[in-house]
């Protein structure tokens, strides 16, 4: 299972698409729990942990991060950050991780605009630092009006230092924008162009770990998901400063999303929304994003478009398969080098 570890509400920057801390009063900025209670919930509750620090931005408590880590079994270790504190946390704590992911847009225009000046060539380097201890590292891409999928995506594949990729879509927080028309003309030609070059590396039995594409290909060989494939409140809870257990990491103001605390929590029986079950891609989306079915920010139409884009981008990666076994039946690829595990990484497949 995967526990998201909150440090802190606290984070040092300020990015347009979340606004920075949490009040105090919402998130801690401090752990209110003792660590040991941590420790005695997830011995409790799961024999093979996955242990991720999350935030706010987590480098901003690194004492709990040692602490935690110093006290706590963990099967993996990792954390998501905005890439620019690194050297907060000691190195020898950095040799205990297996994975980072760090924020980053794409381009460096892109992301500075949005994270301010600086912040790609920082993050940038602390990617280039962690990579050369032998950690993973995955680019975390918030993706918007101004990103164009397609150039952004193979920046940061261009510069080798991410060894996975995901991204979301900036349609839960801010207000709605013309998505519609950006979608049509730039993102949905975007994936196309992104999507070929994704088959032409499998062609030649390299398997380029573009998340939405490759958690997609993964669902079709292994049964596909139950709920969200971040594993939200099946296989994935978060942890708070508080010591509330929530079934969203950025649910931490909604009621529906507590399912208890570092004394006692209980998992979502069925994590697959209702108007989900009829639907024939359920089992490549789970539902897609558990807080925008819930909150639903732009309203029920702007749901529904949301959702009928990545019903397109799903159809696309869906239409490849039937060739992608042909490359497994002919041996150029193997089926397991395409079976990935959201959940370990703390990833999104479906933006």
């Amino acid at each position: 299972m995967l526990w998201l570890v909150m440090t802190t509400g606290k984070c040092n920057l300020i990015c347009d698409y979340c606004g920075g801390s949490f009040p105090k009063d919402v998130v801690s900025w401090q752990s209110k729990y003792n660590v040991l209670q941590l420790k005695q919930v997830i011995e409790k509750n799961d024999k093979s942990p996955t242990i991720i620090f999350y935030g706010g931005e987590p480098l901003m408590n690194p004492k709990f991060i040692m602490k935690v880590m110093d006290t706590v079994r963990a099967s993996r270790w990792g954390i998501q950050t905005n890439g620019t504190a690194v050297r907060l946390l000691p190195e020898s704590y950095w040799k205990r991780m297996n994975v980072a992911l760090l924020s980053v847009d794409g381009r460096e225009d892109i992301t500075d605009k949005h994270r301010g000046k600086g912040v790609f060539r920082a993050v940038i380097k602390n990617a280039e630092y962690l990579k050369s201890m032998g950690i993973e590292t995955i680019a975390r891409m918030a993706v918007t009006k101004d990103s164009d999928i397609y150039e952004e995506v193979m920046h940061l594949i261009n510069l080798r230092v991410f060894d996975k990729i995901h991204w979301q879509l900036n349609v839960i927080w801010s207000e709605r924008w013309d998505f519609e028309n950006w979608a049509e003309n730039s993102y949905l030609p975007g994936l196309t162009k992104l999507m070929d070059f994704f088959m032409e590396n499998l062609k030649e039995g390299k398997v380029v770990k573009i998340i939405p594409f490759l958690g997609v290909i993964s669902a079709h060989f292994t049964g596909g998901y139950r709920g969200s494939p971040c594993g939200a409140g099946y296989s994935s809870i978060t942890v708070t400063p508080e010591g509330r257990i929530l079934s969203c990491p950025i649910a931490v103001r909604e009621k529906w999303a507590e399912l208890g605390s570092v004394n006692g929590f209980r998992l979502l029986e069925d994590p697959l929304p209702d108007y989900c079950k009829s639907c024939d891609l359920n089992k490549y989306c789970g539902g897609r994003c558990l807080y925008a079915s819930n909150e639903r920010y732009w309203g029920d139409d702007g749901f529904q478009v949301v959702d009928s884009v990545n019903k397109r981008y799903l159809r696309l990666v869906i239409s490849k398969i039937p060739e992608i076994e042909k490359l497994i039946e002919g041996g150029v690829l193997s089926k397991e080098d395409l079976i990935y595990d959201p959940v370990q990484d703390s990833t999104e497949v479906i933006p």
